[in-house]
């Protein structure tokens, strides 16, 4: 297949539809995943009610110049993979490949930073379950502190290492020139997962880096 020439699947009746059914999936598919985040950021919300200082002082942990330089990261990778995907749309090629593969490259940046936060928090003892020793009167809601913001974080972390697969992919694949002005569904549809993924980190960055810092 090629960008002149995109295939139609059987079961469509045109490109338009099947470029319709993949976006419609995809918006299907986000919104489980908007629910799965959601649960986790309704547990920290009632958690955090119940106990603000708690998780205040556990806040306090986190570091919060790296939980901004991710933010900056993942919203600068947000902007290169839209400009990537209007390139292809105006017949561009050779500088949507380039736009792929620097957002993959931002995101495995992103990935490394909060592989060193990890590392750190390990140093600290603040990882429950693997290295805790927290002590004093917040100990205990503390540690359900540290335990939502592994979860969701690592979580978000294993979402931004599919994307950066699948951005890979598009990348190699826009270099082939599979996708042109014609057809350019699947570089829209993982662009749009990429966007997910930068999302769910604005809510994260406030609430688990800035919260103990107001």
């Amino acid at each position: 297949m090629n960008a002149h020439a995109p295939h139609t699947a059987e079961q469509f009746d045109d490109a338009a539809q099947q470029r319709d059914a993949a976006t419609l999936g995809m918006w299907a598919f986000l919104a489980t995943e908007v629910l799965f985040f959601g649960v986790l950021f309704a547990a920290y919300t009632v958690c955090r009610v119940i106990w603000p200082d708690a998780f205040a002082s556990a806040s306090r942990h986190t570091d919060l110049t790296l939980g901004g330089l991710e933010t900056a990261i993942l919203l600068t990778s947000s902007f290169t993979v839209a400009l990537a995907v209007r390139d292809v749309q105006l017949g561009g090629r050779r500088l949507a490949t380039g736009l792929l593969c620097g957002t993959a490259v931002l995101g495995l940046v992103f990935l490394a930073i909060h592989g060193f936060e990890y590392y750190h928090d390990y140093k600290a003892a603040v990882i429950p379950g693997i290295r805790y020793e927290e002590v004093g009167g917040f100990a205990a809601q503390e540690r359900l502190f540290f335990f939502l913001y592994y979860v969701t974080t690592g979580f978000h972390a294993l979402h931004v290492s599919v994307g950066v697969v699948v951005l890979l992919t598009m990348a190699l694949r826009t270099h082939r020139a599979a996708f042109g002005p014609g057809y350019h569904t699947p570089l829209e549809v993982s662009a749009l997962y990429w966007h997910l993924v930068d999302i769910v980190w604005i809510f994260v960055f406030p609430l688990y880096y800035q919260v103990g810092r107001a």
